[in-house]
Order: structure tokens, then sequence, then C-alpha cells
């Protein structure tokens, strides 16, 4: 019997992200969400997981001496429970890098907004849609990346784009680019599973989907290193 592929989701939030991928890859299946962490005990993510009979951990950075330690935590962890892929949904701290080094490749996040452009230390949630709107944007999204050590900086997987209307609010906004993350996480996630996406240091993104090119979600899907002049076309 072969072994399940094995998610682990940190959300720090409502996690609506995660029922997503509940729904997509519910516990004994493969793909699987084997575990759900959060840095908050009143993230509603972990009611939705042991609702669902996954494992529901709160792991607070604060506990621990340094980031390191919290890193060595995470770590045993994740390799205790034989977790292939991070997903990021919701969660709001930065990632030790340690992690990261042990898991090369291996964490993504989903954020809202097309990166580069409303990314980085503090942008998130509300903030983002705000200054989208701002900005006078007519067009935003989703974004999943490969996570590396900085805030919302690692390789573009994916975009979904969606309109920005001309009464648009941040919440008319973060509603439509959610209903999009919805779509694209999983869609996502199951190519990262399935070994059709992986992050080659050398060439980038590197996309080994037979279907690659066509359209996923309203997304754009590049192969190799992100064309930045696509990504800000917005």
């Amino acid at each position: 019997m072969s072994v399940p592929f094995r998610i682990a989701v940190f959300a720090s939030g409502n996690g609506s992200n995660l029922a997503a991928l509940l729904e997509r890859f519910p516990p004994g299946a493969s793909p699987e969400v084997a575990l759900v962490l959060s840095d908050r005990e009143s993230a509603h993510a972990l009611e939705r997981a042991r609702a669902a009979g996954v494992p529901a951990l709160v792991i607070q950075p604060g506990r621990f001496a340094s980031e390191e330690e919290f890193g060595n935590e995470l770590v045993r962890l994740l390799r205790d429970l034989a977790v292939d892929l991070v997903v990021l949904a919701g969660y709001l701290r930065k990632i030790p890098r340690n992690l990261l080094d042990a898991f090369p490749g291996r964490v993504v996040n989903v954020h809202p907004a097309l990166l580069p452009r409303f990314g980085g230390p503090g942008m998130y949630g509300a903030r983002v849609h705000a200054a989208v709107l701002s900005a006078g944007e007519r067009e935003s999204g989703a974004t999943v990346h490969f996570v590396d050590a900085e805030f919302d900086t690692g390789p573009v997987i994916a975009q979904a784009r969606v309109p920005v209307q001309p009464a648009d609010t941040s919440e008319t906004l973060a509603a439509r680019v959610l209903e999009a993350e919805h779509e694209l996480l999983p869609r996502v996630v199951d190519l990262l599973a399935r070994g059709k996406v992986r992050w080659d240091q050398g060439r980038g993104v590197v996309h080994d989907d037979p279907d690659h090119g066509a359209p996923v979600c309203r997304t754009s899907m590049r192969r190799g290193r992100q064309d930045e002049s696509d990504v800000r076309g917005s």
C-alpha cells in the first residue's frame, strides 16, 4: 500500500483556506491534511481541523528562548508526523530559517495580492486590500509562492487574477480574492503533491505538468523564474 502524501497547514485565523484544503484533501486520502498548527489558541482553524478529525496543535513562538529553538520544535514535529509539505494559509508568523533548511522547496504560502506588489512585513488581511484600492489598481488576486527567509519574496508558483470594481471596498475586494484563493491553493497543492511543480535553485520554479500553459483558475503559471513584468501588469 502506498504511503499518503501528508500536508501540514499552518493558520492563525479563521481557516477558510484550510476548509478548502480539507475538502480536497481529507484525512485518509492521498494527499491528506495530516496536521493543523496555529500560533493562537483562539484560531477558528483549530476547530475546523478537529471537526474534520485532523490533529490540531497550538505552538506559540514566545514559549521558546530563540527562533532557532522554535524552528527545531517545528522540525521535530513535522518529521515525527512524516509531513511532506507545509502550507501557510493565513499564518502570520515568520518561518524560522532552520525549518526552511530542513524542508527545502516544501513550504508554500498563499497571499491575497499579486506579488511582488503589496507584500512584505505587515501586509496581510484588510491592509493588503486597502493598499490595492489606494493605489488605484484595476486588478488584484491571489498568489501561491514558495517561502524563503523573508516575507512574501519567495518564487511565485501561480497567481489567480480578479478585477477591482469601481465601487469596491476592502471587504468586497477581500471576498472576491478569497474566492480565488480557495480555487488556486488546492490546485497548486495537488500539483506539488504529484511532483508537477518544484523549486529548482538553479532554474527557479519548474513546471512538469503536461497541461502547463492552460489557464488554471484564471491563473498565470510560468515556467522557470518569474517574469516581474507579467506580475506587475495589474
